[in-house]
C-alpha cells in the first residue's frame, strides 16, 4: 500500500493524530489481511498481530472521543477487551452479539471502521460524533436499527440467547458474545446455556467471551477475588469442555500492583505479546466451538485499560467528562494515531468477514421460510364446549411438521396447559427418549425450567429470523417478560422485516382457584396494556377455541410485532364463528350478543372464562327490561386512537385502529361496564373513547377457592354485581 500522504476523508473529527509506532514500516504499511481474502491468514504471523494491535487501539480512540463528545456514555469495559474483539475481526468474524448495552460505543466504533455506518448517512468521524447518543443516530444501546448490530442489548442475562438462536439457525457460522463479569452474577446465562447444550449437544458454534476486567458499574465485581484456577473450574464444572483464559498479568512488565492489569501500560514488545496472545487464543477458542466442543474465551484485563480512567470509574462519563477535560484528553493522546494507521486499520475492517458487518452479518438479510400452505383451521359449532388451547395446539403441531426450525417453548410443561397435542406433534427436546413422555433428542419443543430460557429462544429466534412460539402460565411469564419486551422493542425498529415474536400465556388466574395465589397473577396484563402503546406489541383475548385459531393464524401472518394470546385451557362454549373474529382483528372487538330493552348497557369484555357471569347478568337484566350488548375485546390495541400509539414510528407500521363510527356501534349505550379477570389496564383503550357512564369490574387479588365462581365473586365478578352496577349506571 502506498504512503499515505494526506489525512482520509473518514478520519474528519479526530480530535489528535499521533506518531507512528515502531516498526510500522516493517508489520503496518501492507493490511493484513490481504485483498480478496476475508481474514487473517495466520495468528502467530508478526503483521497480523501487529496490526491487531493497531485497530484494538482505533477502537479504544474512538470509543473514548464519540463518548466525550456527549460527556455520556460508557467507555471502560469496551477499552477492557479491545484486543479482544479486535482479533475476533481480524479472524474473519463479524456475527458478534453482546450482552453488555454499555459496550455500545464500542461496537459503533466497530461498525463506524468497516464502513456498516455508511447505511445511515455516518462517513466521517465528525459525523460519528455528532449522531451519538442523538435521535435518529446511535442510541445508547444496541438496537436493531444499526446496520451490522445483530441484537439489542441492554438488560444484562440476555446475549447468549442472541448467540445461541444464530448458532441454531446457522451452524456453520460462528456467534461470539462478550459477556462482562458483573453480567456474569445474573443467574440466568449459564444455566440457559447449560440447558441448551443439553438439548443440542451438536450445536457449539456460539462462543462466549468473558471481559474479566474486576470491576461491575460502580465497584468490583463479585467474581474479582477468584483465581484463574478457580474462574476455569467454574466454566468446566458448568459443562464447557474447552476454557482459554488470556492474562494480562502474565505480560505485564511494569510491575503493576493486582490482579488485574493495563495492557496499554507495558512496553511496546510486551503489548505485541499480548496481542498475540489474545489473537492465538481467540483463535484456538474459536476453532473449538466451530468443532463441536463448547468453549469459552477469557481475556483478563483491567477495566478502562487505555481510556480516561481505570477500574469502575472508567465505567461511565459524566457532565464533567467534556473534550476538554484533562483526563479525557491524556487518554485520547495516548491513543492517538497517525493517518497511515487509520488507513490501514480501515482497510483491515473493510476485507475481514467478506465486507462490512452491514453486508454480511447473518441478520442483514430476511431469512428463507418455509411455506405453510392454508393451515388446517377446524370450525366447532356455536354452544359446543371445547378447550381453546388444544385447538390452538393442534395447529401448532401442524406448522412445526411444515417448518424444522420451529421451535416451541414452555418452562411449565405444555400437558398443564392443555397442549398436550404439541408434545405429541413435535417432541420434547431431550437426550432420553421415551414415547410415554413425548421426548426425542430431535425434538422441537424446548422445556428448560426457565422462563427467561424460554423467552429468550423464542424471542432471539424470531429476531433472527424463525417462527416460535413461547407458551407459559400466565401467572410466571413475568419471568422471561425482560428479554421478550427488547425484542420487540428491537423490531418495532428494526430495518427488516421478521417473523413476529409469538406467545400462549395459558392456565389464566380464574383456573388457579384451588392453587392459591401463587398461580393467580394476571397483573402481567398490566404489563402488556402498557407496551400496546408502543406500536408493535398485540394482546389478544380469543373468547373461544374457534377464535384462538385464527388468532394464531393472524399472528402467524405478521412481522415485526409482539402478539400475545391469552387463553384458557378450561372446556368452554364457543360463541364466535371464524369469520367473527377475522373481523375483531381488524375492529379490535366483536358483539356476542345483543338484548333488547328501555336502556342499553354495554360490557366490554376481556377474556373467555369471564364472560360466563357476563352473560348470566344479561339475563337478570333482560328480565328487569334493560337491554345489553356482550362485546368481547380481542384485540384492544385496535380500540385505541391513531394518536395514543406510536405506530408511525414503528419500521413495519400498522396503523389499523376502529374509527369513531365503528366504536359506536360496538360500545354506544346509555351505561358501559368493562370487565377482565385480568388487569383493569388492558380495558384502558375502551375507557379512553366512550363518553357514557361506565364502569370497571377488574381483578384485585389472589385467593384460594373451589372453583373459578368463587374466584370471581372474591374480585367481585359476578352476575349479581354486575347487574347491580348496571342498574345503578342506567338510573
Amino acid at each position: 500500500m502506498a504512503a499515505v500522504t494526506q489525512v482520509p476523508a473518514f478520519c474528519e473529527g479526530i480530535q489528535y493524530f499521533g506518531e507512528l509506532p515502531p516498526h510500522f514500516d516493517t508489520y503496518g504499511k501492507t493490511p493484513a489481511i490481504a485483498a480478496g481474502n476475508t481474514a487473517i491468514a495466520d495468528p502467530t504471523d508478526a503483521a497480523a498481530v501487529y496490526q491487531t494491535l493497531l485497530y484494538a487501539d482505533a477502537l479504544r480512540y474512538l470509543t473514548l472521543q464519540i463518548t466525550a463528545s456527549k460527556a455520556s456514555g460508557h467507555p471502560g469495559g469496551f477499552a477492557s477487551q479491545a484486543e479482544a474483539y479486535a482479533a475476533l475481526v481480524m479472524l474473519g468474524y463479524k456475527n458478534i452479539v453482546t450482552e453488555v448495552g454499555h459496550h455500545a460505543p464500542g461496537f459503533y466504533s466497530a461498525m463506524f471502521l468497516d464502513r456498516s455506518l455508511e447505511d445511515m448517512g455516518i462517513q466521517t468521524v465528525q459525523e460519528l460524533r455528532n449522531r451519538f447518543r442523538e435521535k435518529h443516530g446511535l442510541l445508547g444501546h444496541l438496537s436493531g436499527y444499526i446496520p451490522g448490530i445483530l441484537a439489542p442489548a441492554g438488560p444484562l442475562g440476555q446475549g447468549q440467547h442472541f448467540a445461541m438462536a444464530g448458532a441454531f439457525l446457522h451452524r456453520d457460522k460462528l456467534f461470539p458474545f462478550t459477556i462482562g463479569d458483573g453480567g456474569m452474577g445474573e443467574p440466568y446465562p449459564m444455566s440457559s446455556m447449560a440447558h441448551f447444550h443439553t438439548a443440542f449437544p451438536g450445536i457449539t458454534n456460539f462462543l462466549p467471551v468473558l471481559v474479566w476486567n474486576g470491576f461491575s458499574q460502580e465497584h468490583h465485581s463479585m467474581v474479582s477475588l477468584q483465581t484463574n484456577e478457580q474462574m476455569m473450574a467454574y466454566w468446566h464444572g458448568n459443562g464447557f469442555e474447552e476454557v482459554v483464559l488470556v492474562d494480562a498479568k502474565d505480560f505485564d512488565d511494569q510491575d503493576q500492583p493486582g490482579a488485574f492489569v493495563d495492557s496499554t501500560a507495558f512496553s511496546f514488545e510486551q503489548r505485541l505479546a499480548f496481542t498475540k496472545g489474545v489473537l492465538v487464543g481467540v483463535d484456538e477458542a474459536a476453532r473449538s466451538a466451530l468443532s463441536g466442543k463448547l468453549t469459552v474465551f477469557i481475556i483478563k484485563q483491567l477495566k478502562g485499560a487505555g481510556v480516561h480512567a481505570r477500574g469502575a470509574k472508567s465505567h461511565n462519563l459524566y457532565g464533567h467528562h467534556t473534550l476538554d477535560n484533562p483526563d479525557i484528553v491524556a487518554g485520547l493522546q495516548a491513543n492517538a494515531l497517525p493517518p497511515e494507521v487509520w488507513e490501514v486499520v480501515r482497510t483491515n475492517c473493510e476485507r475481514a468477514a467478506g465486507g462490512p458487518a452491514s453486508k454480511v452479518a447473518v441478520t442483514e438479510s430476511v431469512l428463507p421460510l418455509p411455506e405453510l400452505g392454508e393451515l388446517p383451521l377446524e370450525e366447532y359449532a356455536v354452544g359446543e364446549a371445547k378447550v381453546s388451547t388444544t385447538a390452538m395446539g393442534r395447529l401448532v403441531a401442524y406448522v412445526g411438521q411444515k417448518d424444522a426450525n420451529y421451535i416451541v417453548t414452555n418452562a411449565d410443561g405444555n400437558e398443564a396447559s392443555g397442549i398436550a397435542n404439541i408434545n405429541q406433534g413435535l417432541k420434547i427436546i431431550h437426550p432420553t427418549e421415551d414415547p410415554l413422555y413425548n421426548q426425542s433428542p430431535k425434538g422441537q419443543v424446548y422445556e428448560p425450567l426457565n422462563e427467561d430460557a424460554c423467552a429468550g429462544l423464542a424471542a432471539g429466534l424470531a429476531l433472527f429470523g424463525s417462527r416460535t412460539l413461547w407458551c407459559s402460565y400466565e401467572s410466571f411469564a413475568i419471568n422471561g417478560l425482560p428479554i421478550w419486551q427488547t425484542v420487540t422493542q428491537a423490531m418495532a425498529e428494526l430495518r427488516r422485516p421478521t417473523p413476529s415474536t409469538l406467545t400462549l400465556f395459558t392456565a389464566g388466574a380464574l383456573e388457579q382457584g384451588r392453587n392459591g395465589w401463587t398461580h393467580q397473577r394476571p397483573e402481567i396484563e398490566a404489563y402488556f396494556a402498557a407496551m400496546m402503546r408502543n406500536g408493535n406489541v398485540f394482546p389478544l383475548f380469543p373468547p373461544d377455541a374457534n377464535s384462538i385459531q385464527v388468532c394464531y393464524e393472524w399472528g402467524l401472518s405478521t412481522v415485526n410485532k409482539g402478539v400475545v394470546i391469552t387463553a384458557s385451557k378450561s372446556p368452554l362454549p364457543i360463541r364466535t364463528t371464524l369469520e367473527q373474529t377475522r373481523q375483531a382483528l381488524r375492529d379490535g372487538a366483536i358483539v356476542l350478543q345483543e338484548t333488547s330493552g328501555s336502556k342499553t348497557v354495554v360490557f366490554a369484555v376481556v377474556g373467555d372464562m369471564t364472560l360466563l357471569p357476563v352473560y348470566e347478568a344479561a339475563n337478570r337484566l333482560a328480565e328487569q327490561g334493560i337491554g345489553s350488548r356482550i362485546v368481547s375485546v380481542v384485540s384492544p390495541r385496535r380500540l385505541y386512537r391513531p394518536t395514543d400509539v406510536a405506530w408511525e414510528i414503528c419500521s413495519e407500521p400498522d396503523g389499523g385502529f376502529l374509527d369513531d363510527a365503528g366504536f359506536e356501534t360496538l360500545f354506544g349505550g346509555d351505561a358501559l361496564i368493562g370487565i377482565t379477570g385480568g388487569a383493569s389496564g388492558m380495558l384502558e383503550p375502551v375507557m379512553l373513547r366512550s363518553t357514557v357512564k361506565r364502569d370497571t369490574v377488574a381483578w384485585k387479588r389472589g385467593e384460594t377457592t373451589a372453583s373459578p365462581g368463587e374466584l370471581m365473586a372474591v374480585n367481585g365478578i359476578t352476575a349479581e354485581n354486575l347487574a347491580t352496577r348496571a342498574v345503578k349506571l342506567t338510573q
